[in-house]
């Protein structure tokens, strides 16, 4: 049976502030432990991403055990704390219920950014199921875009790399996890990667965005609009452009990098 090695684990305590390289990942109902628990949203509750705040990759984000401890450049590290309030906030087509934070470090976020945004956190009452247009069974999420997982592929990244003529980083693309193993873009025939226990059915390819363009420390896009550009060239679906897989787990345990997935594909090699 193929197998394939785990790279690279991350986590992003917020909804589009900076990853978290992890060595080990637990995994809890939502997904990776901690993952996107955190999101930022204007003033009508809509959720605030790179996609329009690009310098959003700047501001570090570190879950310890004391709570949610953010970084905005140029400021002291700010703790985040839950208030016990609840508000209506938008992820993609999603209303759910949130908790804001208390009052200090979303107003510090809106000077830096120009803009009134709040942290808000889902508190574990807040059911926010999968698309059940992929997942047949019920499934909860986090502010994550849509699903539990995005898994990508070394192989993948550097076949994109050399057709575009230079390193592209992965973190440009969000995982959770990262793989190296077999040929680039084999992604598109897995159906499930397997560890003892634990397994990962991938449920759909992962669209992408103009995010994808955004430098993962500096915050600023490509002027050239790479690697989006190239990737639409060769990896354009009639769902749009594709990279990586997203996934949902049928169990809870943890990952460690270094550790091997048994591949089952969907069809025979």
């Amino acid at each position: 049976m193929a197998q394939l090695k785990i790279e690279q684990l991350f986590f992003y305590p917020v909804k589009s502030l900076h990853g978290v390289a992890l060595d080990a990942m637990t995994l809890d109902a939502f997904g990776p432990a901690g993952d996107r628990r955190w999101m930022i949203v204007d003033d009508e509750g809509r959720f605030v991403t790179q996609r329009e705040q690009p310098r959003l990759a700047q501001v570090n984000a570190t879950l310890t055990p004391s709570g949610l401890h953010i970084s905005i450049p140029g400021e002291a590290p700010e703790k985040v704390v839950a208030s016990d309030e609840t508000r209506r906030v938008l992820v993609w087509r999603d209303w759910v219920k949130a908790q804001p934070a208390q009052p200090g470090p979303s107003e510090k976020l809106s000077a830096w950014l120009g803009k009134a945004v709040q942290f808000v956190y889902m508190p574990e009452s807040t059911l926010r199921p999968v698309d059940n247009t992929y997942v047949d069974d019920e499934r909860r999420v986090s502010f994550a875009d849509g699903f539990p997982f995005l898994i990508t592929h070394t192989m993948s990244l550097e076949s994109l790399s050399s057709r575009i003529g230079e390193p592209v980083d992965m973190r440009r693309f969000r995982p959770n996890i990262v793989v190296s193993g077999g040929e680039a873009f084999e992604e598109d025939r897995w159906a499930a990667l397997s560890l003892g226990s634990l397994r990962f059915r991938l449920v759909k390819p992962c669209t992408r965005c103009v995010m994808t363009t955004v430098h993962p420390d500096e915050g600023v896009r490509s002027d050239n609009l790479q690697p989006l550009r190239e990737l639409g060239r060769f990896r354009r679906t009639p769902d749009g452009v594709v990279f990586g897989v997203n996934a949902v787990h049928d169990a809870l345990g943890e990952l460690r990098v270094g550790d091997y997935f048994d591949v089952d594909y969907v069809e025979d090699h």
